[in-house]
């Protein structure tokens, strides 16, 4: 590790930038990101002239370390602002905070020199990560190379970085090591499969082949991302003294899903008051829907339900960063356990959501189930979660059950 790697501060677009105007702004392009949504679905990802507002609002630096040039806010403010670009258009903002997040784990995992090049000398960065070891990182002189392909890399066509779990060959065929990889643009290709699913199509999810890339030896961390060792503590915690950088990953990632769900939550709430606020109901007495007791109900209770996954995202953000901080105070390290209970509360977070949407769209009428319906885009939207591999909380349940019991320690 370089002395000019820890000492290095690169400056800051907006150095006064607040959380809170960080979130006025995503506030703000709600109604261009909704106006833009079936040209984002056609397209595969939002437009560039969308991604530079992104840019310009500071959204990719948002938890991005300090003196690497991002604002390093709290992961409230981060999966606040997932919720509120979400509100406009979930799979842009699938696509957007999912490569902005994973600056948290370059921050946390790689040491000063490997986040020197990463973030490079402006610090623009952003970078999809598949947990999937669907690729390889061989030892080489010097360095790893490295060679795979890998699905649904969410955020990919605006990418500056891929950072890509992989196998690293061991004595044992059967049971290789596992490790996380950033790899720099330049070696990557991303595939033009993107598109041809139910939903979340904007979401720029594409495949990134990886044909012969070969990256320093920091540039690849042997760690599992489902189950990382923190008993030492961790090189971003120690390098920007921030216990934010000191985490796991299975919560993490979950809570930007559900905050992801929970924006579209909201977003077909808006587009059903919308619905029983300009029709009537269809048998006498005629009355505006929205003054009939059915849809008043189902309202109320899509609120309700999408409020308490907002609460339990939010406060997801507050619960992590307080198991960090007893980590790096000297207590007990940031657990496994610790992790799947947080991730299994926010998996059922996501089930409220999902179990709203599911509700409005299916008693707004088939009117709204037709092609270029928005209720009908919210619909297909919210099933590309339901069907992520996290969110089978009944598969989370079992494991959380099992490391409590003491009768498993990992995967």
């Amino acid at each position: 590790m370089s002395a000019s790697a820890t000492q290095r501060h690169l400056p800051l677009p907006e150095p006064d930038l607040t959380p809170q105007e960080m979130i006025r702004r995503a506030i703000a392009l709600q109604p261009r990101l909704r106006a833009e949504q079936e040209e984002t679905e056609r397209r595969g990802v939002h437009s560039p002239a969308l991604d530079e507002e992104f840019h310009k609002a500071g959204f990719y630096r948002c938890i991005q370390p300090r003196r690497f040039g991002g604002y390093e806010f709290d992961l409230k403010t981060f999966y606040r602002l997932a919720i509120e670009l979400a509100r406009g258009d979930a799979s842009a903002a699938w696509g957007v905070i999912l490569g902005a997040g994973h600056a948290l784990m370059l921050g946390s995992f790689f040491d000063a020199d490997a986040q020197a090049a990463a973030f490079g000398p402006d610090g623009e960065f952003s970078a999809p990560s598949v947990a999937a070891p669907t690729g390889t990182a061989t030892p080489v002189d010097g360095g790893w190379l490295i060679k795979g392909t890998w699905t649904y890399a969410s955020g990919a066509p605006y990418a500056t970085h891929f950072m890509p779990s992989v196998l690293i060959p061991g004595d044992d065929p059967k049971h290789p090591g596992i490790g996380l990889a950033v790899i720099p643009r330049s070696q990557w290709k991303m595939l033009d499969d993107w598109g041809a699913i139910l939903g979340m199509r904007g979401s720029g999810s594409n495949s990134i082949r990886v044909d012969e890339a070969r990256v320093p030896l920091n540039h690849v961390v042997r760690i599992d991302m489902r189950n990382t060792d923190l008993a030492q503590g961790t090189p971003g915690a120690r390098l920007h003294n921030n216990p934010m950088y000191a985490g796991r990953s299975l919560s993490f990632f979950h809570a930007e899903l559900v905050s992801i769900l929970t924006g579209l939550g909201y977003a077909a709430i808006d587009e059903y008051e919308k619905i029983i606020r300009s029709r009537d109901t269809i048998w006498p007495p005629f009355t505006p829907r929205y003054q009939h007791h059915h849809f008043q109900r189902t309202l109320g209770l899509a609120i309700g339900m999408v409020s308490a996954s907002r609460r339990l995202a939010l406060d997801a953000g507050d619960a992590y960063i307080e198991h960090c901080r007893r980590g790096c105070a000297g207590g007990a390290p940031f657990s496994l356990e610790d992790d799947l209970e947080l991730f299994a509360s926010l998996e059922h977070a996501g089930r409220l959501v999902w179990e709203a949407i599911e509700m409005l769209f299916r008693t707004s009428g088939s009117s709204g189930a037709k092609n270029g319906e928005r209720m009908q885009r919210y619909y297909r939207d919210a099933s590309m979660y339901r069907t992520h591999i996290s969110a089978q909380y009944d598969t989370v349940a079992l494991l959380l059950a099992q490391v409590h019991l003491g009768l498993a320690n990992g995967f």
